[in-house]
């Protein structure tokens, strides 16, 4: 990767940050997206993907919470990161001994427990890094976009050639060098100060602007839930080419990229409401548009130009409102909170959902049109709270 003329290409451990995110979100680029077509290819009906990917995701209720635990009370959030790398690539490798659902099920489950240890560390890591560089968050992380987009790409070309396994065995080489990756990681330097925190993260998760920002953060993952599960079938029931098909969710991140590099003026300038706002209210729209509209392909190009807003402005403003409102002794586990509340319980509740009425894509309608009620109404739920209580 061209890191040569970055502002932080003589900080190594910025660097490798960067590729780290590469590879992690790369990951998410290979699997998520295919997932379903995988599956498909396994003989599983609509139902049962939808149960599969809901099953699954429930891990990541409790994943965070527990290694975030870890990482907080040893203040070794690197060793957990590293842990997590290891034994995610190593029970991936058991999807190719099952065949079944629950066999499967068994295996995605597992390696989404320990894949759930890598992601709020790095980030804390991340945010801790970056102070006193010329570096910022969003500078680290877009790399992670740039990784899915050439991954997801690179697969999407590969099914119009190879089987519907190429995206689990890929994945099994992504998965290893992110591990390796891993090893190279260096801690950020501690603080001067050392961080303390009277009483219980519960009294400052229990807060009204803590619990509306959850609330809508669940809406929109459940509205995300028959995006990640059938967008790949539904292109490819419209007719769209496998290249196509990954053609249009890397414009989606590619346009991520451009987010993550003004996310904090952004932030600085408008504020977390605002910005999460308008965010779930373009997002309802998207899926709207696709419900409706798929067949043309402008309408897909248009709402994955919104998927900047839908998961690349709201997660970069979501990081920044957990450091910001949290104090520094309780940012892993305000991490895990936010994926595993968010991420865990939206996310499987959304693809069971999605599962039981996408129906072989004949209710595509229906589904996507669910999706876009849920992202209106995590739009709603934030006049629940005022605009300068989510800075």
């Amino acid at each position: 990767m061209p890191f040569a003329n970055l502002p932080f290409a003589n900080h190594k451990s910025l660097i490798v940050l960067a590729l780290t995110y590469w590879l992690y979100f790369g990951q998410l680029g290979v699997l998520v997206p295919y997932l379903g077509i995988f599956l498909d290819g396994r003989g599983f009906s609509s139902a049962e993907i939808g149960e599969l990917f809901a099953v699954i995701t429930l891990a990541r209720i409790l994943g965070p919470g527990l290694w975030a635990g870890i990482a907080d009370r040893t203040g070794n959030a690197v060793s957990v990161l590293r842990l997590g790398s290891f034994l995610t690539v190593a029970t991936f490798c058991s999807v190719f001994l099952f065949e079944g659902f629950w066999g499967l099920t068994l295996s995605f489950g597992l390696m989404m427990m320990f894949w759930t240890a890598v992601l709020p560390q790095l980030e804390v890591i991340t945010m801790k890094s970056v102070v006193g560089t010329k570096a910022s968050y969003g500078l680290i992380r877009l790399w992670g976009s740039i990784g899915f987009i050439c991954l997801t790409v690179g697969v999407g070309k590969a099914l119009d050639s190879f089987s519907t396994e190429t995206p689990v065995i890929v994945s099994v080489g992504v998965l290893l060098l992110l591990f390796v990756t891993t090893l190279f990681i260096q801690a950020p330097k501690a603080s001067a100060e050392k961080h303390t925190a009277t009483g219980s993260i519960w009294q400052y998760a229990k807060q009204r602007p803590f619990v509306v920002f959850i609330f809508a953060s669940i809406c929109l993952q459940i509205s995300f839930g028959a995006y990640y599960g059938f967008f790949a079938l539904y292109m490819r029931d419209l007719g769209y080419s496998g290249q196509q098909t990954g053609l249009f969710i890397a414009l989606g991140v590619l346009v991520e990229v451009v987010i993550f590099l003004i996310a904090s003026r952004l932030t600085a300038r408008f504020g977390v409401w605002n910005l999460l706002f308008a965010s779930l209210l373009l997002t309802a729209l998207r899926w709207y548009a696709l419900a409706a509209a798929a067949d043309n392909m402008a309408v897909i190009l248009l709402s994955q130009v919104i998927h900047a807003l839908s998961f690349g402005l709201t997660h970069a403003v979501s990081v920044h409102f957990i450091h910001q409102f949290l104090p520094p002794a309780f940012h892993s586990r305000g991490q895990a909170i936010y994926i595993s509340v968010a991420f865990g319980f939206g996310g499987a509740f959304g693809n069971y959902m999605a599962g039981q009425q996408w129906n072989q894509g004949a209710n595509a309608y229906e589904t996507f049109a669910t999706a876009a009620v849920f992202s209106a109404i995590g739009a709603i739920s934030l006049f629940f709270c005022k605009r300068k209580q989510l800075m």
